[in-house]
């Protein structure tokens, strides 16, 4: 069960926070705070960010019930503690270099493939659908009656990595063990085990996505965010009938950007 709302004790009479506190709840008093803790690894909460990852695969729903709590006891739906992102980034190098191994890639072209993974693939990408998300939500999405809320751009960014760790976990993990074997092979097996993880991961990152803005009760119509699911399923029968290789296509696209 979720705690009653607190009221803050820097809050005036009237329920309006003073000056001063109002600034500490300010967006940007909130990413100096999330920014300086990445440098302090003993404030970070890894084993619980570790419970996040592992109930992002089995019960997504029951991560997103901790950001209802920390709204109500920290007065922010994002993430506070950089824990998570620490994490994710391990995972990411590891897997990226794991892809590299099974591409047989040399040292440098491995930095190479990290540093476009992390960079392009993860931060950059992320950046962009978060930016695109947070706009879309607050113009169309916000509850006529409930104005004075909005989606905050930092938790549409901790959606998207929400989202994107089970894709990394799929495509950058699962997949490794198949590619060289079975996947890149020129056969009818070959592309549909490799698509077919593909739409795993896509499908999860949907959903995922679909939970993160569904749990704010301020938001209305999020069922369009599971609209994309059609569009999926079309192009992955495509890909099947024109046999089509995803997999096979990223790592010659992977391959031809670290030369």
């Amino acid at each position: 069960m979720l705690p009653t709302t607190l009221v803050n004790s820097g809050s005036q009479g009237n329920g309006v926070l003073s000056p001063r506190d109002a600034a500490r709840h300010t967006a940007g008093a909130k990413r100096y705070k999330y920014l300086r803790r990445l440098f302090h690894f003993r404030q970070m909460d890894f084993e619980f960010a570790l419970w996040q990852m592992l109930y992002l695969f089995t019960s997504p729903q029951r991560v997103y019930r901790n950001f209802h709590y920390r709204k109500q006891t920290k007065d922010q739906w994002a993430r506070d503690d950089p824990a998570f992102l620490v994490l994710l980034s391990i995972w990411l190098c590891v897997s990226t270099v794991g892809f590299g191994f099974v591409l047989d890639m040399g040292f440098f072209e491995t930095v190479k493939l990290l540093l476009w993974v992390v960079f392009i693939d993860c931060v950059g990408v992320g950046l962009l659908i978060a930016t695109l998300m947070w706009f879309i939500s607050n113009k169309y999405l916000v509850k006529q009656q409930n104005r004075d809320y909005d989606v905050e751009w930092g938790y549409a960014f901790d959606v998207h990595l929400n989202a994107f760790y089970p894709l990394l976990v799929i495509l950058h993990f699962i997949q490794l063990f198949f590619i060289n074997y079975v996947i890149i092979s020129d056969s009818v097996i070959g592309y549909f085990v490799g698509n077919t993880l593909w739409l795993i991961a896509i499908g999860y990152y949907i959903y995922v996505t679909f939970l993160g803005y569904s749990a704010l009760p301020f938001l209305k119509n999020t069922a369009i965010l599971l609209y994309p699911f059609a569009l999926l399923i079309m192009l992955y029968l495509i890909s099947l009938a024109c046999g089509w290789n995803f997999t096979k296509m990223l790592c010659s696209f992977y391959k031809y950007r670290v030369k």
